[in-house]
């Protein structure tokens, strides 16, 4: 049973509006003033927000900037209720980051539409999406579906890359987001001295090149360079769509916040890894990347695998064979596939 939250000080819209929704088959939780119905939403964890504008103590617009900053709830759908239909104020909890405004007295219907519509897509929107084209297109369909915005311009330019080409320089302006269709490719640094450094991988399902977006000035530069390890297929977006997407909808950007939280704790991780762990606790981890990406056997030079890994290449190999007496992993020419997944994550573990 999907749960609503209700934060509305009209006592008469409150038992009305629970009356409705409860005959449509929801389970509600009500509250008469923002500042408990923001600790009921922490508690409750609802699937969807219904919230007076003007109520006392927090109105509906400091409510929804609260949960804002919240990682637990800034992706919960909200919905404005409000006598006021002026276009101002509409327009004012839009940009906030509402995802409806409905004027009271509000249709049954309208009502009933306006949560079904904003929890099937919350739902869709943080589903994690199928790898490949069909991944990406759904993505893409999703946030185009969203009333306030225009068709995306190009949503499925496609490009082909061969091995060794190189898809953007460091220092390169950004004009595009990425999103891996199929193949592989890798993100290098190079430093004062001109050693390259391997920063990341990236395979089917990921997409890259989109932190240096973020960077804070009119002139975004690529912070690494791009080059493609084996045939790969890369679909394309207009840095100026995915501009739109994330500062204009919410349910888009909470998605992109979780990609980035995940890659945040996976180089935190991997650091605290090349401190602290040994080669063989390293090597396991990394494969395991890998399986959860591919579940299946992976392709990768034992160069670039000793690069992310933080150690020599002689040192890799020695563990690779190790893994492979144990009957842990199995390899052949760049290959190598995962036996014993659970004797991985022991040694990943420390054990």
């Amino acid at each position: 049973m999907k749960k609503i939250i209700l934060i509305d000080d009209d006592k008469g819209i409150r038992d009305t509006t629970v009356d409705i929704l409860e005959l449509a088959g929801y389970q509600i939780y009500t509250s008469s003033n923002g500042k408990t119905g923001i600790q009921l939403i922490k508690t409750e964890k609802p699937d969807i927000i219904l919230c007076d504008i003007n109520m006392p103590e927090l109105d509906g617009y400091e409510v929804l900037r609260i949960l804002n900053r919240i990682p637990e709830t800034n992706n919960i759908p909200f919905i404005f209720l409000s006598s006021n239909a002026n276009n101002s104020d509409i327009r004012k909890g839009m940009n906030l980051g509402a995802d409806d405004y409905l004027t009271k007295p509000f249709k049954e219907i309208d009502l009933l539409d306006a949560i079904e519509t904003r929890i099937s897509r919350s739902k869709k929107m943080n589903q994690k999406f199928n790898n490949g084209i069909d991944g990406y297109n759904s993505f893409v369909d999703l946030a185009n579906g969203i009333d306030a915005f225009d068709k995306l311009s190009n949503p499925t330019r496609r490009k082909t890359y061969l091995k060794n080409e190189i898809i953007f320089r460091e220092n390169d302006h950004v004009n595009f987001i990425y999103y891996v269709v199929k193949g592989s490719v890798k993100r290098i640094e190079t430093d004062s001295h001109g050693k390259e450094f391997l920063d990341d991988i990236h395979k089917k399902g990921d997409f890259f090149g989109y932190l240096s977006m973020f960077n804070g000035t009119e002139n975004q530069q690529h912070r690494r360079t791009a080059i493609v390890l084996e045939p790969t297929e890369i679909a394309l977006i207009l840095k100026k769509d995915f501009k739109k997407l994330i500062h204009n909808n919410r349910e888009v950007a909470a998605n992109f916040i979780k990609i980035l939280s995940g890659n945040i704790l996976d180089k935190e991780e991997r650091l605290l890894k090349l401190a602290y762990a040994s080669v063989r606790e390293r090597v396991a981890s990394v494969l395991l990347k890998f399986h959860e990406k591919e579940n299946e056997a992976f392709k990768i030079s034992r160069d670039n695998l000793a690069n992310l890994v933080g150690t020599s290449k002689e040192s890799l190999i020695r563990t690779l064979t190790d893994f492979k007496k144990e009957h842990i992993i199995s390899t052949g020419r760049a290959e190598i596939m995962i036996l014993h997944k659970k004797g991985l994550e022991k040694i990943a573990d420390g054990f």
